[in-house]
């Protein structure tokens, strides 16, 4: 399976202009022939709005998330973007899955970083959430949830084949340590695809580190932005092509 990864500079605060986007994106991926689109952490509201994220979150039945449906089925393709999810308990740090007309899929940050996520969010449930597309099954995760081994490897363990994880990574001392070192062990460590959708640019409140990539179950880079400018990243996705790397690597059967 062929997917696109978008590293995207989102304008904070301006959902119609993030879902345009999006849908440039989106068309762009369908010409490459990708099959399943991947967009940053919060997306749709811009991760560095700031408190106009608690205005501008919406339930997955509202106009956010049936936008990203009419896209997927206008291309023809799988999207994952990031999005604030009003709830009865509260505003999520959330990412939807949508895929032509099937139901959207939701999952929840688990683990919120620092005080200006946990100012505006409720922690998700740590919970393996898959979905399949084209034969393959896909976990999930964000952004900071990567960082915590264990929730990649219950992931793994309940039978993904690759990790999304749409994050919005900022500039820092760290931050090319986990976006191209801690990112491969993940992947590595459980033999399974891990693709690493960052925001590219900065907004008000943060500069992102860009870095975005997709990485093979034997630890290597199979598609990289270059910079920490928006771009669009394809790769495909072959499980059958690192074989020798799992017979080779049998962390998950050794436990």
């Amino acid at each position: 399976m062929k997917i696109a990864v978008y590293q995207m500079s989102a304008e904070a605060g301006d959902v119609a202009a993030n879902l345009k986007l999006i849908g440039a994106a989106a068309e762009q991926a369908a010409a490459g022939s990708a099959r399943l689109l991947v967009a940053p952490e919060l997306a749709v509201t811009g991760y560095g709005a700031g408190d106009a994220i608690r205005r501008l979150a919406e339930p997955p039945d509202g106009q956010q998330v049936g936008q990203l449906q009419a896209l997927s089925r206008a291309y023809g393709l799988a999207i994952v973007a990031g999005f604030a999810e009003r709830a009865e308990a509260g505003i999520f740090n959330s990412l939807v899955m949508v895929d032509g007309d099937l139901p959207p899929a939701v999952y929840r940050k688990s683990h919120l970083y620092g005080d200006y996520e946990r100012a505006l969010f409720e922690p998700g449930e740590a919970r393996s959430m898959l979905c399949s597309c084209q034969g393959l099954k896909l976990g999930f995760l964000i952004c900071y949830d990567v960082e915590f081994p264990e929730n990649v490897r219950r992931l793994a363990q309940a039978g993904a084949d690759l990790v999304l994880v749409p994050t919005a990574l900022p500039q820092g001392p760290f931050a090319a340590f986990i976006a191209t070192s801690m990112v491969a062990v993940r992947a590595f460590e459980n033999q399974i695809f891990v693709v690493y959708a960052n925001h590219g640019g900065r907004d008000e409140n943060f500069a992102y580190a860009g870095l975005s990539r997709v990485v093979g179950p034997d630890g290597r880079c199979l598609a990289a932005a270059p910079d920490d400018k928006a771009a669009l990243l394809f790769a495909e996705i072959d499980p059958a092509a690192f074989e020798a790397s799992r017979r080779a690597n049998t962390y998950l059967a050794d436990l």
